[in-house]
């Protein structure tokens, strides 16, 4: 996964989204400030921070709701501009990172985000291994196949490696936004592979997420979970 980059970058921050490392997500853009930030960041480095908003936001709608300081990272893999001068997104999770430290408001905020390590591991650890073997059984017996979860818009011949693969089902969980912030924010892969294989044997089967998803109306410019 790639690292977090030094440039400031854009905060593209929702009430409903968390967005994990390897994480497919598909928003449209349509608030003007927003619009104008899809079009800076394509003329330079193509990546927006992603961010959960507090509680509350909707008491400034208009203004600059606080975030959570636990973000990651995204790259816009794909662009679509619609007629009404709005966006279509396709951004991929690339890393986690710390977003407290803003540096431009207006028209939108911009941080400089500072890296959120994981702890090390590697792919052929016995842990690491049994672990994703672990989440792919249960998968298989509650019969969800892997292009249904939000890696779907990413092409893989073999199933994912564990980060990747934990981070997509994580993301597909029936869940409040917050409780996965708690799960993004966990150091040790291994241990959440480990609470998402088990929120995943209590939970309903995820449901596939549609391309482009237009959320709710609110103060950031629109997305889904």
């Amino acid at each position: 996964m790639s690292s977090v980059p030094l440039l400031p970058v854009p905060v593209f921050p929702l009430p409903n989204v968390v967005l994990f490392p390897f994480g497919v997500l598909p928003l449209h853009v349509f608030e003007v400030r927003y619009r104008t930030m899809v079009r800076d960041v394509l003329s330079s480095h193509r990546r927006i921070a992603m961010a959960l908003l507090e509680p509350g936001w909707d008491r400034d709608y208009r203004g600059t709701p606080p975030f959570h300081p636990l973000g990651c990272v995204a790259r816009i893999e794909r662009v679509e501009w619609l007629v009404n001068d709005c966006y279509d997104l396709v951004v991929v999770g690339e890393a986690r990172a710390r977003l407290d430290r803003v540096v431009k408001t207006y028209p939108y905020r911009t941080v400089r985000p500072e890296p959120a390590p994981q702890l090390p591991f590697t792919h052929d650890d016995p842990l690491v291994q049994i672990e994703r073997r672990a989440l792919l059984e249960v998968l298989s017996l509650r019969g969800v196949s892997l292009s249904s979860l939000h890696g779907c818009l990413v092409t893989e011949s073999e199933p994912p490696e564990l980060e990747a693969l934990v981070n997509r089902v994580a993301m597909s969980l029936e869940m409040p936004p917050v409780e996965k912030l708690a799960l993004l924010a966990m150091d040790d892969i291994v241990q959440r592979a480990n609470r998402v294989r088990q929120l995943l044997a209590g939970a309903r089967q995820p449901e596939p997420l549609p391309p482009a998803a237009e959320g709710p109306p609110g103060p950031e410019g629109g997305g889904r979970n």
